[in-house]
């Protein structure tokens, strides 16, 4: 891709769009809209396992070292082969891009589960678990049911904090509107298996991103995954989000069935 047209939007304090003027496959389709919620931009993807896969993403083949950027990842040669849909930032990382909690990439763990005590968003509990079968089904549980449900281990799974939406109520530290703001992503998965991405285009607080996934989506279950660092590739709609050094990804691609 050549030509690279960046935009940086007065909202996103924290990032630029680089829209590409090179080629997008034509069976790619968008699933990313923008959308309002109580005057709160944000871009809301839809991912559903009858059309999609997810995976996460950390590192090249060839390398331990963090793509650290949705920028590198693009230039990923596995790409070509089986082109992404959308990338988001996952769950919380360390300042080398690795992840400090449970992390999961194509049935092999890489971290395992964090259930220890700590400062910061990440340990503002309970925090939860992203995860499933790259086809699905897709899950989010608080960490401890995490521990205590599931034996058999995922294709992927992603670990953050704290979580959003916990079996249909907000979490239990959250104001309905608070005072800390911040560009934030998040995940949820409703009761038919559909994972719901959201970030946020201006800064949001925690409980009215959780009253959105409750309320508006109808998410009984969802997962913070990150603030400030928040960033999206969304590659039909040509938009590869740049900023602050991130750590692991979330991937959605289509489904080779579905293309077929």
């Amino acid at each position: 891709m050549r030509g690279a047209v960046i935009v940086c939007s007065a909202l996103l304090l924290t990032a630029c769009d680089v829209h590409f003027e090179g080629d997008v496959p034509a069976e790619l389709a968008s699933i990313c809209q923008p959308v309002m919620f109580e005057d709160t931009p944000l871009t809301y993807c839809l991912a559903e396992t009858i059309r999609h896969t997810i995976g996460t993403d950390l590192s090249p083949e060839e390398t331990d070292s963090p793509y650290r950027s949705l920028r590198a990842y693009s230039r990923e040669p596995r790409n070509a082969e089986h082109p992404v849909v959308f990338a988001m930032n996952a769950g919380m990382f360390d300042a080398e891009g690795q992840p400090i909690g449970y992390y999961v990439e194509d049935g092999q763990r890489l971290t395992v589960l964090n259930q220890n005590e700590g400062p910061g968003n990440f340990h503002l509990m309970p925090n939860g678990v992203f995860f499933g079968q790259a086809n699905g089904p897709w899950r989010v549980l608080e960490t401890d049911a995490f521990a205590d449900q599931i034996e058999d281990r995922p294709d992927f799974a992603t670990q953050s904090g704290p979580m959003l939406v916990i079996n249909g109520e907000l979490h239990p530290a959250f104001d309905p509107d608070g005072d800390s703001r911040k560009i934030r992503n998040a995940v949820g998965v409703d009761a038919t298996g559909r994972a719901h991405f959201v970030m946020s285009e201006a800064p949001i607080s925690f409980g009215k991103l959780a009253r959105y996934y409750r309320d508006v989506l109808k998410v009984d279950n969802a997962l913070f995954l990150d603030g400030s660092v928040s960033q999206i590739w969304d590659v039909p709609n040509e938009r590869l989000d740049t900023g602050p050094d991130i750590g692991p990804l979330i991937v959605v691609r289509n489904r080779a069935e579905a293309e077929e």
